[in-house]
């Protein structure tokens, strides 16, 4: 058995005697040549170039250096952007939860708002005794802290079909500025303080022709301040053919007028009639009705037959009674220019005084006389009329502007001050 010699520290090798170790073998080594040997397959004593001596030595560090890693690699910049990441994740979140709670302030906001325009509607409703409540839209924004304050910056408010003297508004429209509340907090709302408010009436013309007593009636808008009436009015049981125009007015402070004017019935074609006590008024035929006397012998026979009225048309009475006696004698009297612009000028109400008969034969009852009689221009007119006048509030003043005649409809600018709503 072989016994390993314990080294002398005192024994030193022998240097000299061995080879000298070429130092570009262990570099070949550590460059990964198998067994030592160089690159190529040269031999050991084999004389390298410089060059190739550089590239060894440049290999040979390669694999000597200890592995490191980048801090500017890609785990680095992995790692930064992760918490870039989480930064905005955390911004994200914040943004969201900011809109969800700016969310549930403008919905409670919103729904104190709807809160008090119930209120404010009840509450008009029952001061000035309306039908049904009005609509009522508080503005401004946050409306909580107008409340706290106890001021609004504006208040709009829609009325419909409020009550005006013989007619009805069909929408009364309104906004107040700088409405103070009389309220201990949002559920017990007393009254409001209106200093300003200013708005629209407007007073529609299929309202009127129902309210009027007639839906066969119709009004429109001429422009300006006309409106032209029109339609059938039941006269002694005939549909009569009635023509209108109305001016519109402004009548004191809250009132609309209207002067009705031009206003005729038409009995078909035979005759029409305008109240009133002026020669172009009264009941008088139609220019086609005295044009068919010449063809109508009985009517000019009952014409002529009366001499009071035979004289009013400009026939004496010989010719009169020569005309009753000879049929062509007739023809020639009635189919005269002059005869027939006579007969136009005839008032029948008159006639009818003379002899009742005579219209008759003209195909006038006496019923539908006398009801033609009974429409005095007063009573015709009021039957038309478009007047109005706005209901007097509890306290404060309210007054109408700006008249004006739309297609639909009359529209008046109001405006009004020192207000008052509830107690």
């Amino acid at each position: 058995m072989h016994t390993p010699r314990h080294s002398d520290p005192h024994d030193v090798p022998d240097n000299r005697s061995a080879a000298p170790r070429d130092p570009y073998e262990e570099l070949g080594t550590l460059a990964g040549a198998p067994g030592g040997e160089f690159p190529g397959g040269e031999e050991p004593g084999h004389r390298w170039s410089g060059r190739s001596r550089r590239v060894v030595r440049r290999e040979a560090r390669r694999a000597a250096r200890p592995e490191r890693h980048d801090t500017r690699g890609a785990e680095p910049r992995e790692g930064r952007r992760w918490w870039r990441l989480t930064g905005l994740s955390r911004a994200a979140k914040t943004v969201v939860a900011l809109a969800v709670l700016t969310a549930f302030v403008a919905l409670a906001d919103r729904w104190a708002v709807l809160y008090a325009e119930g209120k404010a509607a009840d509450t008009i409703k029952n001061q000035l005794d309306l039908a049904a409540a009005p609509e009522v839209e508080i503005g401004g924004f946050p409306f909580v802290d107008q409340l706290v304050e106890k001021k609004f910056d504006s208040v709009r408010v829609t009325v419909p079909d409020v009550s005006a003297d013989r007619v009805s508004l069909q929408k009364v429209s309104a906004t107040a500025h700088g409405v103070r509340l009389d309220a201990d907090g949002l559920t017990s709302v007393h009254g409001a303080d209106i200093p300003e408010l200013e708005g629209d009436v407007l007073l529609s013309f299929d309202d009127l022709s129902r309210e009027l007593g007639s839906s066969q009636i119709t009004f429109r808008g001429e422009g300006g301040d006309k409106v032209r009436a029109g339609g059938t009015l039941p006269v002694a049981g005939q549909d009569l053919r009635v023509h209108a125009e109305a001016t519109v007015r402004q009548q004191a402070e809250r009132g609309i007028a209207t002067d009705i004017g031009n206003m005729r019935l038409d009995i078909g074609d035979l005759a029409t009639y305008r109240p009133g006590t002026r020669p172009s008024e009264g009941l008088h035929l139609t220019r086609k009705a005295s044009a068919d006397l010449a063809r109508e012998d009985g009517e000019a026979k009952a014409l002529l037959s009366v001499p009071s009225i035979a004289r009013r048309l400009g026939v004496p009475e010989g010719a009169a009674r020569e005309g009753l006696g000879d049929d062509g004698k007739l023809a020639g009297l009635t189919g005269s220019p002059h005869f027939a612009r006579e007969a136009r000028n005839l008032d029948l109400v008159d006639l009818a005084e003379d002899d009742p008969a005579v219209l008759g034969a003209l195909g006038i009852s006496p019923d539908l006389l006398d009801a033609l009689t009974g429409l005095t221009r007063p009573v015709l007119a009021d039957k038309l009329s478009l007047a109005f006048q706005l209901p007097e509030p509890p306290h404060g003043d309210i007054r109408l502007r700006d008249v004006r005649v739309e297609q639909d409809g009359i529209r008046v600018r109001l405006s009004g001050s020192g207000l008052s709503v509830g107690g």
